[in-house]
């Protein structure tokens, strides 16, 4: 009986929803596997070779499923003698099965291309354990503990994404774990696993009379001119950190460890993270990213025109690389702040890349698609003679036999198809990585001229890189600024931006890629002078406006402490992590929101009071995520907090919740030892230097510059005694001072205390004692007759030291800001209203009978003009307001802000509403005096 005619009778695997043949279920041939098994021999000398040679098998492995765990049982007990032909004969018969189950449309494209690569990783697994262990036994390779003796190979390219096809040669790194032998030991160990090395390459790729397995590459590994074929853990490590380029990154996206010890291969992996995973959006990847295209196509000549024949399915205009540099470039741009990004497969990255954002879904979809067909277009060319090529046939014949195993009648039909999905991927991915010609530079006057002439001074343009990339934007730049309401404005603010950058190439590149930047920063530089600075002092916040949710709702400030815990936690866990980067990463986090916010306001999507508690739920978070994280670090050397733990008190704006753009913060620290006298660690500490010092290394964790920058001011005198008291304070004695020898500002100043962090065992409870205390402290306090003596001596010292600073003060003076929250706090004190907000202590006045309910409503309206002012003034200038430095888009922004129409109308209604809260201020102390007496 012939093959084909067996192998019609064999019992095949079923469709169990069909009922049927799994073979005869696709439709798409003829219903005996026979007639398959003609057409693929045909069609193809190769598998004809290997139907041939393997019929017997073939009939008997039908009934199987998994081919290749079924191929290699029993592999580990082999010598290394034998295992080269059982692996070439497994090969053979893989990859028959394979090819039938792919021309049959039984298995999908990810099934063919995983079962090759299962048959990949199982060969290079075997191969290497096997020479380790001849090394062993031969009493080369010292001893150690680590599996397969800390060898482990990574697999890279389309084996690492599980995406070979069928000759695919395999891109293998091969490193071992150094940390696995005694220094005495490394220079037999690294000997005896490089010969180890080469032997299982030699097993896998060498071509006998039985054929090979997989030819193998090992030219991936760091400087492999000069490298040996199998190095150290710590010597790629450091190549990577000192040399490593843009290819390699991108490489390492796919990498896998595949074989040996896989957990050393994995720890590698994680270390390299910082590497390959930048920390902040890379856009300049595009253009290393495109010169490598460029590069590729004029090497291999494959520029010019499409056509069909002949045509690299890999490597030509609109074929496979482009479509993976496009996936890959994308990853290496936000996969360093979106780990969800960092996944090895094309299909998979095109995927989440959609469901980020990052790629439109009706690209990423229709990409996927072009990409399936292209590979089984390559696995069609490939399967024809076993051949590691890429290129359709030139002639005639050879383009009609892929078209009939695409399963195509018409061969110009397809052909026509074909031409059409590559010139489409061309023009999908060719914008991304060459965008459209920028606009002719505007003409400039001398002034600007000479200015723009400076730039190239700048340190941000001192860089090759960096003026190229520049170039590339500067038309497109120029021609929005000069388009800017306030042109001149914009371009000298610009200018002072640029001046302050320090390096260019990484924003010019987000520029490039994202244009919409560019309105952004022209938005910035023509309004809010302050803003702009804050830019160019953290150019990295940029990175936040693209990552999808910049202009959301706002979260709150508990999904705000979510997400920043969860970002402290995987710093701190991550290899290359820790106390210090975790501290830079607080800072990088509260950044990107501050200028959120800062953007939000500027462009009228919030308000003032919105803007106002942002900021504070930042800083909330800040405070509350890192307080644990720097108690933590401190328990390290002297013992977890003592007793119950602490508090942090956030006092004045912070407490109030109003922060502007430029706060500093108010804290207090509030302890209770619980009796306990000391902590318990290796350096223990007496419980009051205890808390003192962990208050100075929170002060320190966020006040103290770093490479991220400044996180935030530290004001700690409203604690106890001022400055000459303890930084940090126990509840008991709070509670003693509160009660009988707090001044009466202090008094007021605990009408905005909220507790915004905490940290130690019963530290949750101690909170909620804490706020009883503060509620108990103003309901016995607030009677006291001397709070409007004191409060009307406080404010006329407060006058006297410090006059209002310009004519724009919305702040200090009688009837500003500060004078009408004082105001505010005595009537949350003597009502013993918990309000902290001063609109809600304001009216806690008339609840109370303080003050008349219109004038407490006049009081309202005054302070939210003068906030809407002061906040507003802040966003645009550290200092003192003053019209002419922040320039014509300053002012109107302003103006908007305040509701007036012009400057004169701005300046009357300012002085209007001090003089008249100052008049209701000053005639409600003087009654409640009078009153008194």
């Amino acid at each position: 009986m012939d093959f084909a005619a067996r192998i019609t009778r064999l019992p095949l695997p079923v469709d169990p929803a069909r009922g049927q043949s799994a073979w005869q279920a696709t439709g798409i041939l003829d219903p005996r596997l026979g007639d398959l098994i003609r057409g693929a021999a045909g069609s193809s000398p190769y598998l004809a070779g290997l139907i041939g040679r393997e019929a017997d098998w073939l009939a008997e492995a039908l009934a199987h499923e998994d081919v290749v765990a079924r191929e290699t049982a029993g592999f580990e007990s082999l010598t290394a003698d034998e295992l080269g032909p059982a692996l070439r004969r497994a090969k053979r018969r893989v990859a028959l099965w394979t090819a039938l189950a792919d021309l049959g449309g039984v298995w999908p494209l990810e099934q063919v291309t995983g079962a090759l690569t299962e048959l990949a990783d199982r060969a290079a697994d075997l191969a290497l354990r096997v020479h380790v262990a001849a090394e062993r036994a031969r009493g080369k390779l010292p001893p150690t503990q680590a599996d397969a003796g800390g060898i482990v190979a990574l697999a890279m390219g389309k084996m690492g994404a599980a995406e070979l096809n069928y000759s695919s040669d395999i891109d293998l790194i091969v490193l071992y774990d150094d940390s696995a032998y005694a220094r005495d030991d490394q220079h037999e160990a690294r000997a005896a696993l490089i010969r180890a090395t080469r032997k299982a390459a030699a097993t896998i790729s060498d071509n006998t009379d039985q054929g090979y397995v997989f030819r193998t590459d090992l030219r991936l590994r760091p400087d492999a001119s000069v490298t040996p074929v199998c190095i150290s853990i710590s010597a790629a490590l450091a190549y990577y950190e000192a040399e490593g380029r843009t290819w390699e990154r991108s490489a390492y996206i796919k990498a896998r460890p595949c074989a040996g010890d896989l957990a050393a291969g994995a720890r590698f992996l994680r270390e390299l993270e910082p590497f390959v995973w930048r920390r902040h959006l890379d856009f300049a990847t595009i253009q290393d990213a495109h010169d490598m295209r460029l590069r590729i196509r004029e090497h291999k000549g494959l520029s010019g025109r499409i056509e069909a024949a002949g045509h690299n399915m890999k490597l030509g205009q609109g074929g496979i690389r482009e479509i993976e540099f496009f996936t890959q470039t994308r990853q290496l741009i936000a996969g360093g702040r979106d780990p969800d990004l960092r996944v090895r497969g094309t299909v998979e990255g095109l995927a989440r890349l959609a469901e980020k954002g990052w790629v439109p879904a009706d690209v990423a979809a229709e990409l996927t698609g072009h990409y399936r067909e292209h590979r089984e277009i390559e696995h069609r060319i490939q399967m024809v003679n076993d051949a590691q090529t890429h290129s359709l046939p030139n002639s005639a014949e050879g383009l009609d036999t892929i078209a009939r195993l695409m399963g195509e009648a018409d061969t110009a039909a397809w052909s026509r198809r074909l031409v059409g999905r590559l010139h489409r991927v061309e023009a999908l991915t060719g914008e991304f990585f060459a965008p459209g010609e920028s606009r002719a530079r505007p003409d400039l006057s001398p002034e600007a001229e000479a200015m723009v002439e400076r730039w190239r001074s700048y340190p941000a343009l001192r860089s090759a890189r960096g003026r190229e990339v520049f170039a590339r934007i500067e038309p497109e730049l120029l021609n929005r600024l000069v388009a800017a309401t306030h042109s001149d404005e914009a371009l000298a603010r610009f200018d002072a931006f640029l001046a302050g950058l320090p390096a260019g190439v990484q924003l010019f590149s987000l520029f490039e890629a994202n244009p919409q930047l560019i309105d952004l920063i022209v938005d910035i530089c023509g309004t809010a002078p302050a803003l702009a600075a804050y830019l160019a002092r953290h150019p990295e916040v940029l990175d936040a406006v693209l990552g999808g949710s910049f202009f959301s709702e706002w979260p709150g400030a508990i999904e705000l402490r979510r997400q920043l815990d969860a970002m402290l936690l995987g710093v701190l866990a991550a290899p290359d992590g820790g106390y210090e980067r975790a501290l830079d990463a607080a800072r990088r986090w509260a950044h990107e929101w501050q200028f959120r916010t800062g953007v939000h306001h500027l462009r009228a999507l919030i308000g003032a009071e919105e803007a106002g508690g942002q900021y504070a739920d930042i800083a909330d978070a800040a405070v509350a995520a890192l307080f644990p994280v720097v108690a933590a670090e401190f328990a390290r050397r002297h013992g977890p907090p003592p007793g119950r733990g602490a508090v942090v008190l956030g006092m004045g704006s912070l407490g109030a919740r109003q922060l502007n753009a430029s706060s500093d913060l108010d804290l207090i620290v509030i302890y209770d030892a619980a009796g306990q006298d000391s902590s318990d660690g290796s350096k223990p500490l007496a419980t009051r230097a205890y808390y003192a010092r962990l208050t100075q290394a929170m002060i320190t964790a966020i006040s103290a510059p770093t490479s991220a920058g400044r996180l935030y001011e530290v004001d700690m005198r409203l604690r106890p005694s001022g400055r000459q008291g303890p930084v940090a304070t126990s509840v008991q004695s709070f509670r003693d001072y509160q009660l009988t020898e707090a001044w009466t500002w202090e008094h007021l100043a605990l009408t905005r205390a909220r507790v915004i962090g905490t940290c130690g065992a019963d530290s949750e409870t101690l909170a909620a004692e804490v706020e009883a205390l503060r509620v108990e402290v103003l309901a016995a306090r607030g009677t006291d007759a001397r709070v409007l003596p004191d409060l009307a001596e406080m404010r006329a010292r407060i006058f006297a030291a410090k006059a209002p600073d310009g004519a724009w003060e919305a702040k200090i003076g009688r009837g500003g800001l500060q004078d009408i929250e004082l105001l505010a706090q005595s009537f949350a004190l003597r009502a013993a209203a918990p309000a902290r907000a001063a609109l809600a202590q304001l009216r806690a006045g008339p609840r109370a009978g303080l003050i008349a309910a219109d004038l407490a409503g006049q009081l309202s309206a005054a302070r939210r003009f003068l906030w809407n002012l002061q906040c507003a003034g802040r966003l645009l200038t550290e200092k003192a307001l003053d019209m002419d430095s922040i320039g014509k888009g300053g002012q109107a922004f302003l103006l908007r802000e305040t509701g007036c129409e012009t400057l004169e109308q701005l300046a009357a209604r300012l002085a209007e509403t001090v003089e008249t809260a100052g008049s209701i201020i000053d005639k409600a102390l003087n009654q409640d005096a009078a009153a008194a007496v």
